[in-house]
């Protein structure tokens, strides 16, 4: 039999519903968050049976409800639909946990909230073992743009990943992994799904969330917070892609991937770090 027929299904909760079998219904077809991406989600890390830093994701959320006005319900219920759904998911197996809030009908009515569970996919564990090679492509604003342009909804975690996905599909069809993305004014910023994180001498560095408007990581910001276990310093600071091909670690985080060891940007190829299986041990995450 082979690994995959080894690995759990899909566990769906829906609030005020509980568990549902994974095929049921669960938007209406008017959903605004299947017609226009109006809403928010996250995905956490099921590890032990738990999610993994749900009190930070939680937060995000609610942070990301308030920019798009939506009427998220609090965090004790998210937290009980998230148990609802961890509770149909094998204790012993690796997951993914997505928290998923839309506006709902297009004519009006209560938010729609619903969680799933996962497994993680084969292409995320290699990421993780293996490291990824990364192009960058610009995203055609100012560093600063988001901070003047609250329209833009800088730092939110929306439904809205058109962009995000067809930035990967393009990478992938460019023979690399994922995509750096990068202001107009040349500043390496976030990966698509994933926050930027790099080393230098003992400085452990991320982009500056609230300046950027990009999506501050909770897996980053764990790390970071952690710095000192590491013997390092955290900071936030600006960097250019070229910047990046001359430090001592550059990696992309993430929830679900965790760690994933940046080896390329745009061909040219990165020293291994000797960092890299200490912060994958000290977030929790097998190689």
């Amino acid at each position: 039999m082979s690994e995959e027929s080894h690995r759990p299904g899909r566990i769906v909760a829906v609030l005020g519903h509980g568990v549902v079998p994974a095929h049921a219904p669960v938007l209406r077809a008017d959903d605004l968050g299947a017609l226009r991406g109006d809403g928010i989600f996250e995905t956490m890390h099921v590890r032990g049976g738990a999610a993994w830093l749900i009190g930070a994701h939680l937060d995000r959320m609610a942070a990301s409800a308030a920019r798009l006005d939506l009427d998220l319900p609090d965090a004790e219920i998210l937290s009980g639909l998230a148990m609802q759904a961890l509770a149909a998911w094998p204790a012993d197996a690796e997951g993914a946990l997505r928290m998923v809030c839309t506006r709902g009908p297009e004519g009006g009515g209560p938010v729609s909230v619903y969680a799933t569970v996962a497994p993680v996919s084969e292409v995320v564990l290699r990421n993780r073992r293996q490291g990824i090679t990364v192009v960058t492509a610009s995203i055609g604003f100012a560093a600063d743009a988001r901070q003047r342009a609250p329209w833009l909804l800088g730092g939110a975690k929306t439904l809205s990943y058109a962009v995000n996905m067809a930035s990967q599909r393009w990478a992938l069809a460019n023979g690399v992994d994922d995509v750096l993305w990068t202001s107009s004014d040349g500043y390496a910023l976030e990966g698509p799904t994933s926050t930027l994180v790099w080393l230098d001498g003992r400085s452990l560095c991320t982009v500056p969330a609230e300046t950027t408007g990009i999506l501050a990581g909770t897996t980053a910001r764990h790390l970071l917070d952690r710095a000192a276990e590491l013997g390092l310093v955290a900071e936030e600071r600006m960097a250019t892609p070229a910047t990046l091909t001359d430090v001592d670690g550059v990696w992309f985080t993430s929830s679900v991937r965790g760690v994933a060891e940046v080896t390329a940007i745009d061909d040219v190829k990165l020293l291994p770090s000797d960092m890299t299986r200490a912060i994958r041990e000290l977030l929790g995450f097998a190689a």
